[in-house]
């Protein structure tokens, strides 16, 4: 079945940077948007970013300008680059496959952001 896995999460302090990658497998990647989300501890999941399968992205206001989002198909990878983190991006992230008939996720990485 179809595999996402996310990496590179982990402990920074506020300011500074982190790059997060999912790669996928057992899907015809280039055909599906993608998008990053992530779940604060006592929070709902929300959008982060989503790339299209020809690469345009789109951003949640929370985070624009801040991160970018970017794919690589040959590789059948999405990445989260994330600059200028604050407290409040600590969350653990997941990736997403968008508009399958199935609703394939991630496990997920931890990012957590200190002051």
């Amino acid at each position: 079945q179809v595999q996402l896995v996310e990496s590179g999460g982990g402990l920074v302090q506020a300011g500074e940077s982190l790059r997060l990658s999912c790669a996928a497998s057992r899907i015809p990647f280039d055909i599906y948007a993608m998008g990053w989300y992530r779940q604060a501890p006592g929070k709902q999941r929300e959008l982060v970013a989503t790339i299209s399968g020809s690469g345009s992205p789109d951003y949640a206001n929370s985070v624009k300008g801040r991160f970018t989002i970017s794919r690589d198909n040959a590789k059948n990878t999405v990445n989260l680059q994330m600059n200028s983190l604050k407290p409040e991006d600590t969350a653990v992230y997941y990736c997403r496959v968008l508009g399958s008939t199935y609703d394939y996720w991630g496990q997920g990485t931890q990012v957590t952001v200190s002051s």
